[in-house]
């Protein structure tokens, strides 16, 4: 398949995908990423190795259009754990200050 990533046209198949991106190790994914065989890649980790372009010259947008037109599954953003419950103000003020919050009766 004809995809355009940072305006120069490759030849992509679902095969040759996966032989490529064979033997290489997924880094940690903070954004968009896709799913090749049973590991999780970073989009624009998958797009270097494909097009051997800097990352900064295409987006990740771009590498997930052309992956999920290869039919492969493709998250937009990484599934995050539901927010900490952040401090009330007394206890912020004490983490700041470095003292101990006080035990109210």
């Amino acid at each position: 398949m004809r995809c355009v990533i940072a305006r120069f046209p490759f030849d992509f198949t679902k095969s040759g995908v996966m032989e490529s991106m064979k033997g290489v190790k997924a880094e940690e994914i903070t954004g968009a990423s896709v799913v090749i065989g049973r590991r999780a890649y970073p989009a624009k980790q998958v797009g270097q190795v494909l097009t051997r372009q800097d990352r900064r010259d295409f987006s990740a947008d771009e590498v997930l259009r052309a992956m999920t037109k290869l039919g492969f599954t493709c998250r937009s953003q990484p599934r995050t754990a539901a927010p900490a419950r952040g401090l009330d103000p007394v206890q912020r003020a004490c983490a700041l200050l470095g003292t101990a919050a006080p035990v109210w009766p």
